[in-house]
């Protein structure tokens, strides 16, 4: 079984564009909480244009009551971001290398270059009993480096399978990511997924075996606009407890 973690950035957003406290994030979480998911992503940005760190923070005290959801944020490593995780203590912390001025991430880590960083960091949340994934693209020689740093999982950066869907070169595409995610996990690593993940093309994703979690934001929010949260969520459910 795989894992269903929520990200909450697209309904922040929707919230912050009016400028109210409508949708509640909080109330949002419990909805989802209550449907059944396994747990909670945020990306908080240092603009907070979606996830902000009081939303974080909050979240962090709700999912402390929920001891079956886990509780996963995600960003660049910068050193307001560490202090806030180690405030807050989630259950994971994947960290993403992007900048403030990306428009979403768009690329795995080069531990070639910047795996004595990573070692220190992964060192650091591990200290703080947090466990630490690396947003990595499917690339088994980026993989052979993640040990080295001490993270714990890794978690595949899905746009390219995503976006190759129905293209003749979508097996050759899914071929390296079944690679990378069985490499990793020969190395004792657990494997995570996300980014451009739907109800279409997951169910494909998730025959590779061992996927412990997948997280999913953006698409999720537009199908339940489209077919209803109840429907939405138990379908991507049903889809992880089939893997």
């Amino acid at each position: 079984m795989t894992n269903l973690s929520v990200n909450m950035n697209k309904i922040a957003l929707l919230r912050n564009s009016r400028g109210r406290d409508y949708p509640n994030i909080i109330e949002f979480a419990n909805k989802l909480i209550d449907l059944g998911v396994q747990g909670i992503t945020v990306h908080p940005r240092q603009d907070e244009r979606h996830i902000t760190r009081r939303d974080a923070s909050e979240l962090g005290e709700l999912l402390s009551h929920h001891s079956s959801v886990e509780f996963n944020i995600e960003g660049y490593p910068s050193e307001d971001f560490l202090i806030l995780v180690e405030k807050i203590k989630p259950t994971q912390c994947t960290l993403v290398p992007d900048s403030p001025q990306q428009l979403t991430s768009d690329h795995g880590w080069d531990l070639e270059k910047e795996g004595d960083f990573i070692q220190g960091i992964c060192a650091r949340l591990g200290a703080a009993g947090i466990r630490s994934a690396l947003f990595l693209d499917p690339d088994i020689n980026q993989v052979k480096l993640v040990p080295g740093t001490g993270a714990r999982r890794i978690e595949l950066y899905t746009e390219e399978y995503a976006a190759s869907f129905n293209t003749a070169d979508h097996a050759a595409v899914f071929a390296g990511f079944k690679a990378a995610a069985l490499e990793a996990q020969r190395l004792g690593l657990g494997v995570n997924a996300g980014h451009d993940l739907d109800l279409v093309n997951l169910p494909e994703f998730l025959t590779i075996e061992g996927i412990l979690e997948v997280s999913i934001g953006h698409a999720l929010t537009i199908e339940c606009i489209e077919r209803g949260m109840q429907n939405v969520i138990g379908r991507y459910l049903e889809i992880c407890a089939a893997a």
